[in-house]
């Protein structure tokens, strides 16, 4: 979806495609007809973005097929889909069984990720629409902080010089610019806004920056506004933002039950409490554990943060709660303003498939619509800031309104424990 920002500037929602596990050409095609499709029309929307995710073996090959890259541009805009943005955190396999660490490799020492990263570049600048201003990439934040020492900085740093190298070489041949933004996690070697200004405050702004997930922010107790201005004092720009919300404890010793039943063998679900903010190492085992079931283990004190993407739309089941006021907030700081603070949005829940038993989609019909329900959520809120849909979408519509193609009526096809309104 597109919205206009008060100073002119088109700003880019869409949703990132991680959530589906296609990883070669025909998966690709057929995620978009079961889902794009039933999400662009239960939203109203003449166009949907997308923050496509393509596997590195995928990405590898339409970068070194021009051909394939127009085919697939095509079949985009034949279904009312555009991609200003690209996916790059996760290599392959990322709805795979058990993911959990293997996310992290290969990461920013080696020239696997340099050259995925410089591939989906290339891919992405074929698949630019027309007026797009400029393209991005979302990568991870050099890599998990064990080991790390200063021969990995150096062999980061060397890496991270040829892509931007490269990066320049993509825009001459091409004409359109991509920019790569480092994405701060819990628990790797940039989880904050300080170790964001620390380690990449030398980058070139031109090509590289950050990719702020909100619901990592969340997860490093940061406050929003505070955490933009280090940014901007270190030169560098947010070029994306995962709208995504965290979940969120303040009591975990009473909530340790419920808590439990958010405890999956997929992902990582680190877990930060409120000292986290003010420690030396965010990742201090004071404050900190790399995944739920081991912070149930530690009792770690005070309220929890929990790197656990949950639907924007349906916060968990009292007594727990999400991160919404984080997102808003740091919405509020991008976007509320006289100019607009980044013009590229994605909706990054990836969990649909490993939430409780009782809020996961048990069709594809309804994690479409789901889905929809996300962005119709996303959309709304920028409208609240001020932002002016330019695409058709029609703010304050309740997705679960309209019926999806091929399918029962929305408000038969998707339950109540999703959240979407009946």
């Amino acid at each position: 979806m597109r919205l206009r920002h008060a100073d002119g500037s088109t700003v880019h929602l869409g949703y990132c495609t991680n959530v589906h596990p296609a990883e070669d050409t025909a998966g690709i095609l057929a995620q978009l007809d079961t889902y794009a499709l039933p999400v662009r029309e239960a939203l109203g929307t003449d166009l949907l973005g997308l923050g496509l995710w393509l596997a590195a073996p995928v990405a590898a090959e339409l970068a070194a097929d021009p051909a394939a890259r127009r085919r697939l541009r095509a079949e985009l805009t034949h279904r009312g889909l555009e991609v200003v943005t690209l996916n790059g955190f996760p290599y392959a396999a990322f709805q795979a069984p058990v993911v959990k660490g293997a996310v992290y490799h290969p990461d920013w020492t080696t020239g696997q990720r340099l050259r995925y990263t410089l591939d989906l570049a290339r891919v992405l600048a074929d698949l630019l629409p027309d007026d797009a201003a400029r393209g991005s990439v979302s990568t991870l934040p050099l890599a998990w902080r064990h080991p790390w020492d200063a021969g990995h900085a150096e062999a980061a740093r060397r890496r991270l010089d040829a892509l931007t190298a490269g990066l320049a070489e993509v825009e001459r041949d091409t004409g359109r610019p991509v920019r790569v933004g480092f994405e701060p996690e819990p628990g790797c070697v940039v989880e904050s806004s300080g170790q964001a200004a620390a380690l990449l405050a030398d980058l070139d702004p031109d090509r590289l920056g950050i990719c702020l997930d909100l619901a990592h922010l969340a997860c490093a107790w940061e406050e929003p506004v505070a955490a933009l201005a280090r940014l901007r004092a270190a030169g560098l720009p947010v070029v994306k933002v995962q709208v995504s919300a965290a979940l969120e404890s303040a009591d975990p010793v009473a909530d340790a039950e419920a808590l439990g039943r958010w405890v999956e063998p997929r992902f990582l679900h680190q877990t930060r409490t409120a000292g986290c903010a003010h420690a030396a190492d965010p990742a201090d085992p004071a404050y900190a554990a790399d995944d739920l079931d081991a912070a149930l283990a530690a009792r770690l004190p005070g309220a929890w943060r929990v790197h656990y993407h949950v639907p924007l739309h349906a916060p968990p089941e009292p007594p727990l709660t999400s991160t919404l006021p984080v997102l808003r907030a740091a919405l509020a700081a991008l976007l509320g303003g006289p100019t607009a603070g980044c013009d590229h949005l994605d909706v990054e829940t990836y969990t649909w498939g490993v939430l409780p038993a009782a809020r996961r989609p048990g069709t594809d019909a309804e994690l479409a619509l789901g889905i929809a329900a996300e962005l119709a959520f996303a959309r709304d809120e920028l409208v609240t800031l001020g932002l002016t849909p330019a695409d058709g979408a029609v703010p304050g519509q309740p997705p679960a309104d309209r019926a999806v193609p091929g399918q029962p009526p929305a408000d038969r096809a998707v339950p109540t424990t999703l959240g979407v309104p009946r």
